[in-house]
């Protein structure tokens, strides 16, 4: 795994703030130079530390605005099956392994209650998938963020 160090921090940081920012305005924003940047966005790239557009993207405007977590517990053997099962599932967003009471968390959007209950059937019926106990998320308190722990290493300097 790739471990980001404070200048890559100082640079996501400035992205994140401006995610359409140029290479040039990233590195006046940094103080680094335009090379130091460019190379160093290609290797976080290249690496996987910057992660795809589509997080950025709102489901509501798709036309799903529900979103749900589904707790689902599985037969262990099956795990690689279940999980091509729910890749083909396009309504399934991300889905976590998880250790303790529950298998998997598997985050889900849906149209509306009946597309939901559709959704929690068709997950129910994939082979290995002995129980699910779905949430409606009500309301997001913390949106998804990195910015403090990107300051906190840009503070480590």
């Amino acid at each position: 795994m790739t471990t980001v160090d404070s200048l890559d921090a100082r640079i996501l940081e400035a992205l994140s703030a401006d995610p359409r920012a140029t290479v040039i305005a990233l590195a006046d924003k940094t103080g680094l130079s335009r090379n130091t940047v460019q190379a160093r966005l290609g290797k976080l790239e290249k690496q996987g530390v910057l992660q795809s557009f589509e997080r950025r993207i709102d489901p509501a405007a798709l036309g799903y605005p529900l979103t749900a977590f589904i707790l689902t517990n599985v037969t262990q053997q099956k795990l690689s099956q279940i999980a091509a099962a729910l890749d083909g599932v396009p309504e399934v967003v991300e889905v976590h392994g998880l250790s303790g009471a529950t298998d998997l968390l598997i985050h889900v959007v849906a149209r509306d209650a009946d597309d939901l209950y559709r959704i929690a059937g068709r997950i129910l019926d994939i082979d290995g998938v002995e129980k699910t106990t779905t949430g409606l998320v009500m309301r997001q308190l913390v949106d998804y963020r990195l910015t403090p722990l990107l300051e906190q290493l840009t503070d480590e300097d």
